[in-house]
């Protein structure tokens, strides 16, 4: 089991290392941007962004879910007709949805109160959506294939590209937000290309029909689902434009950002996660295996959630030849990280939990539970944000991420039931609200507060490694982590 674990591991490492090497390189342009534009201007670069991801999942509408199920199995047809026929079918439709888009452009801009002399923004908009969509496809064929290194190079130079691209077109050429846009739209359409030999390698100008009405089966249940867990990422930024004004959306959102190191362990994990369950779900220990997952994975998150809580305000301070982490105009919302991060370490709980969805066909509960989530953050967004401002949408972002854990949870038990490590997951949690009492405490808001801080990480590291593990992990963990001087 334990070289199991070890495979899920490698691969994990790579992705990990690579949208860790991704993500940092893109989150350099959260404190350019914040120490650039004003809170004004970012709020509609926001604004736009929330639509780019929830039209992502319409462009898509599921077949990117699909193709993972039956590509790994194989059940209808050959390697080529698995990937050719989900691919087709984004490509023809993709291409009517942004011919559309742009016809329309300007009654969208009055729909979504954007200003008229901005509409140009939708065209580079959904261009952008149009060559994302495309390349999905081909990304989960070298997820498929394991293989991870050519699949993280592609993500790190789409994001170099669009680091560069904006750097050129912001200093050098002095465009205001409209060269975020561009430069976005050049990374994708590049990545697109480098992707065509992988496209072409495996491409067949033909849908299999039989395959397609399955893939759609299986996959139209998770247009819904997705959109719902889009929802729940993005649908907070229209809400809190609505209830209050666009400044507070930009500082709203650039804090936001700053739960990036809680989404980029949750992200390198599911990477590996969705192939490493349909690779094992038959093995017969398979369930003993997956459950050790959800622990572990829970030790790493709540690790990275006590650390991050607990220096976040100080790391955003941290001034670097005169550009902060966050523009000072920002720092006003800095109180909603640990929120953010919380509910990112729920949504890591939610993608443990789909294995059983996947694994035994239950996608139909995809939407059911996510479009639950989705109307509780809408709901707790309204009732929260007229008295607590940013912080109620915040709340409403953890409270729909706890719902959609909550409901995975309950179905995968039902049909895929795994008896789970509840003592030790218990444990982790009593553990965390007690932290999260203290951080909000007048104990960490003294003069002197780092010191506690810093009791308080390495407590709960020794409250981890002496109360949770076991001796078996304990050894483990000594004779494969703790190198010896010796080696």
């Amino acid at each position: 089991m334990l070289n199991k674990l070890k495979e899920l591991t490698k691969d994990t490492a790579i992705y990990g290392i690579s949208t860790m090497v991704g993500r940092f390189l893109n989150f350099i342009l959260v404190p350019f941007f914040t120490n650039i534009f004003d809170p004004n201007e970012y709020g509609y670069v926001m604004l736009l962004y929330a639509y780019i991801g929830l039209f992502n999942i319409i462009f898509v509408y599921g077949l990117d879910s699909a193709y993972l199920k039956y590509a790994a199995f194989k059940e209808i047809g050959d390697e080529k007709d698995n990937f050719s026929t989900p691919y087709l079918s984004i490509l023809f439709t993709s291409i009517l949805f942004t011919l559309v888009i742009i016809i329309l452009k300007n009654p969208i801009g009055y729909a979504i109160n954007l200003p008229e002399n901005f509409n140009y923004l939708i065209i580079y908009s959904v261009l952008i959506i149009f060559f994302d969509s495309n390349s999905s496809i081909p990304f989960l064929k070298l997820r498929l294939e394991r293989k991870a290194k050519f699949f993280s190079l592609l993500k790190v130079l789409n994001i170099s590209i669009n680091i560069a691209a904006n750097f050129i077109l912001i200093l050098k050429f002095k465009l205001g937000i409209e060269a975020i846009f561009i430069s976005n739209l050049i990374a994708s359409a590049l990545t697109l290309v480098f992707l065509l030999p992988t496209i072409l390698k495996s491409f067949r100008p033909k849908i299999h029909l039989l395959l397609y009405k399955r893939l759609l089966k299986f996959g139209l249940p998770y247009l819904p689902a997705g959109l719902a867990v889009m929802m729940v990422q993005v649908i907070d930024v229209p809400i809190l434009q609505a209830l209050t004004d666009v400044d507070t959306v930009g500082i709203y959102k650039a804090n936001y950002k700053l739960g990036i190191f809680m989404m980029l362990f949750v992200s390198m994990f599911q990477y590996a996660w969705q192939p490493f369950f349909l690779n094992n779900a038959k093995e017969e220990n398979a369930k003993q295996i997956f459950s050790k997952v959800l622990t572990y994975f829970t030790v790493v998150g709540s690790i990275l959630l006590v650390v991050l809580s607990l220096f976040i305000s100080e790391l955003v301070k941290l001034n670097f030849a005169g550009f902060y982490l966050l523009g000072q105009k920002y720092w006003s919302g800095i109180p909603i990280v640990p929120i953010i991060l919380l509910g990112y370490f729920f949504n890591g709980l939610y993608v443990v939990f789909s294995a059983g969805i996947y694994i035994e066909e239950k996608s139909i509960f995809a939407p059911i539970v996510t479009g639950i989530g989705a109307l509780v953050n809408v709901a707790v967004n309204y009732t929260l944000i007229p008295s607590l401002n940013i912080i109620g949408a915040s709340l409403a972002t953890l409270a729909s991420y706890v719902v959609m854990a909550a409901g995975y949870y309950i179905v995968t038990q039902k049909y895929y039931h795994i008896h789970y490590e509840y003592g030790k997951i218990l444990k982790m949690f009593f553990a965390l609200v007690v932290i999260g009492f203290l951080l909000y405490s007048s104990l960490l808001s003294l003069e002197n507060a780092i010191i506690y801080r810093l009791i308080i990480s390495v407590a709960y590291l020794l409250y981890i490694l002496f109360f949770v593990f076991d001796k078996k992990e304990f050894q483990f963990i000594k004779n494969n982590l703790i190198r010896r001087k010796d080696v």
